[in-house]
């Protein structure tokens, strides 16, 4: 059996505040991906709930990173209203091309079935989707659950959100997903982000000890 991919990063990566910790003192906005993609191998990117980027800018973000790097985006807050927008939510994410890691769905709504059937059908079946349960209506959905560490899904998404993470911390949740790793399935894992760049140091770290 082969081992699972792990995927360990941050909650985002464009924060000035990280210059002369994370990122070199000069460096410039445009610049932050390139220097994040060097030293982690996958970003949680946030900001696509509230703002859904453009294509060019998705491509952008694919041709900054290496091979390997994965992108997980958040679903846009648009298609909360209108499932039948997910689609063109899709067709954007498809353009980082091989970068493009899991879709996060956050379900913060009363469980409507009917709403999640017409969503199911309009996602692209070539992406992957993390259900982020913030409903307890919900529970008991089936695909991917965020937080969950059992499952017969072929990858976990996990989010780390209560820093700060001592050594025995780490060394926990390295057992937990080397185990994971072991059996084949990938991880996706991100830490919290803070002013200071006390998130990529945590999965540095992480990433290590695994």
């Amino acid at each position: 059996m082969n081992k699972g991919l792990l995927y360990v990063g941050a909650s985002g990566f464009s924060y000035p505040s990280w210059r002369g910790g994370f990122y070199p003192l000069d460096a410039k906005p445009g610049e932050f991906l390139r220097f994040y993609a060097q030293r982690l191998p996958s970003v949680e990117v946030n900001s696509t709930f509230y703002q859904l980027p453009s294509r060019e800018t998705f491509e952008r973000w694919a041709e900054a990173t290496p091979d390997g790097f994965r992108f997980a985006v958040k679903m846009n807050r648009r298609v909360l209203w209108d499932p039948g927008l997910a689609a063109a939510f899709c067709e954007r994410v498809r353009a980082l091309g091989d970068r493009a890691g899991p879709v996060r769905i956050v379900l913060a709504q009363q469980r409507d079935d009917g709403w999640l059937d017409r969503l199911q059908r309009a996602l692209d079946p070539e992406l992957a989707y993390a259900f982020e349960l913030r409903h307890t209506s919900w529970e008991g959905v089936g695909g991917t659950l965020v937080g969950a560490l059992e499952g017969d899904s072929p990858f976990r998404y996990l989010r780390f959100r209560e820093p700060p993470y001592d050594e025995s911390a780490l060394a926990d949740l390295a057992g937990q997903i080397r185990q994971l790793l072991a059996q084949g399935t990938d991880v996706y894992a991100y830490f919290k982000h803070e002013e200071e760049p006390t998130a990529p140091a945590f999965a540095q770290r992480l990433r290590g000890l695994i």
